[in-house]
């Protein structure tokens, strides 16, 4: 028992070492994303038919630290602001397989094939699907209403540079490590415990090799959540056991982009045929990726993987993985609530609303900007601990918000007693 506890601390402080360099610089990286690239400066690019908004929208999610429970409404934005269905389907299917952060910490786990081959591979499954989604819509795909002016970036208006650096600081080292902390935990001991109980090369030996283990992999990360970044040692430890690095990819594939509540919601916001068509994309992508990969990795031209934490001093690496635990540790103590927005200057009314299903930052965003795009909305403070948003303005219609939430994938009600006046 000493010895297989020592074996899981060993695994968990290697892996943690290799990836906690590239992780921190992906939390960077993300903040800065997350400032310069707003779902307004999306929306602009995703409207009118054809391949070309498909294209972009693949593009734009490719680099977006944005998780399969966080892409759901920001897609729902989108197709509310214009975007057409098949960009959406873009959008949702390429977005949640990587993330600057998930990409650097393949390069540090995986290597640089891997790391290249994982994105490229979701480029390539994003256009297919959007095509295949905006072909299937043909005549019926019309555009929605595109909702008032103003939302997200209204608040933002004039913000100096300062204001936008804390923000993105704000966003990499607080929002998202908050967003990602317990899956990326999770995974981490899911590694170490698989390299300190799984003997070498089980896998193979169990699963056989080929697209038998492709198969497990795709039937197994399908209906699980699986975060982007989280997933990646999971897989690094896989591998070290027996499953082919085409197998992970499957793995790293269909985890991030589909599970039983994305699924559910792609059906409720786009329809039937699109969720079909989502979820056999993604399936038949990540196979035929899968087998790719193989075949590269067999050809001898380049290595399985090649970490690139070699590169790096020691110190580097200890003074990382102890500040990545800092942060990570620093997620898990409630945040005190957010301060009461300032006093209006006239009579207004006040609804409260609870709402189910927030996971993150990027839920947050979403729903503060569906409410404040409602007519006669002044305010949305929307708290993702308690779930609750506090609506303030005039002449504001209570249904409305609810179906402006309700259409983001999420459940809403009023709360009992919720409106009221206050000067």
């Amino acid at each position: 028992m000493p010895d297989l506890l020592l074996s899981f601390v060993e695994g968990f402080w290697a892996v943690l070492g290799e990836m906690a360099p590239f992780l921190l610089f992906g939390f960077l990286m993300a903040g800065a994303l997350y400032v310069l690239i707003s779902a307004r400066a999306v929306e602009r690019h995703l409207g009118g038919k054809g391949m070309l908004p498909v294209v972009k929208a693949a593009v734009f999610g490719i680099p977006l630290p944005l998780c399969s429970c966080g892409v759901i409404p920001v897609a729902a934005s989108l197709r509310r602001h214009g975007a057409s269905r098949g960009a959406t389907a873009a959008f949702i299917i390429a977005t949640p397989q990587t993330g600057v952060d998930s990409i650097l910490v393949t390069f540090s786990l995986l290597g640089g094939v891997f790391a290249a081959f994982r994105p490229l591979a979701a480029l390539v499954s994003g256009i297919i699907g959007g095509w295949l989604v905006g072909s299937a819509g043909g005549a019926r795909d019309s555009e929605p209403p595109s909702a008032r002016a103003g939302g997200e970036d209204s608040y933002r208006a004039g913000e100096g540079t300062g204001g936008r650096a804390l923000r993105a600081l704000r966003y990499g080292f607080v929002s998202l490590p908050r967003d990602i902390a317990r899956p990326l935990v999770l995974g981490l001991v899911i590694a170490g415990a698989i390299s300190a109980i799984v003997p070498d090369d089980y896998f193979s030996g169990l699963l056989g090799g080929g697209i038998g283990q492709m198969v497990v992999m795709m039937l197994i990360g399908i209906p699980l959540y699986v975060c982007a970044t989280a997933s990646v040692p999971v897989a690094a430890s896989l591998i070290a056991k027996g499953i082919s690095p085409g197998a992970a990819l499957v793995f790293l594939m269909t985890g991030p982009a589909t599970n039983a509540a994305t699924v559910a919601t792609v059906w409720k916001i786009m329809g039937r045929r699109s969720a079909l068509i989502y979820l056999a994309t993604v399936a038949l992508a990540a196979l035929a990726s899968g087998l790719a990969l193989n075949y590269i990795m067999a050809s001898g031209s380049v290595p399985l993987a090649a970490p690139a934490a070699w590169m790096l001093p020691a110190p580097v690496k200890i003074i990382s993985v102890f500040a990545l635990l800092a942060i990570l540790t620093a997620t898990f103590f409630p945040r005190s609530n957010r301060q009461a927005s300032a006093p209006l200057p006239d009579k207004m009314k006040a609804t409260t609303i609870n709402i189910l299903g927030m996971h993150c930052a990027h839920c947050v965003d979403s729903v503060t900007r569906a409410l404040e795009e409602c007519v006669g909305v002044e305010s949305a403070d929307v708290d993702l601990r308690s779930g609750k948003a506090v609506v303030r303005g005039n002449d504001f219609d209570a249904d409305a918000l609810r179906c402006a939430v309700e259409g983001l994938g999420y459940s809403a009600d009023l709360a009992d007693g919720a409106e009221h006046n206050e000067v």
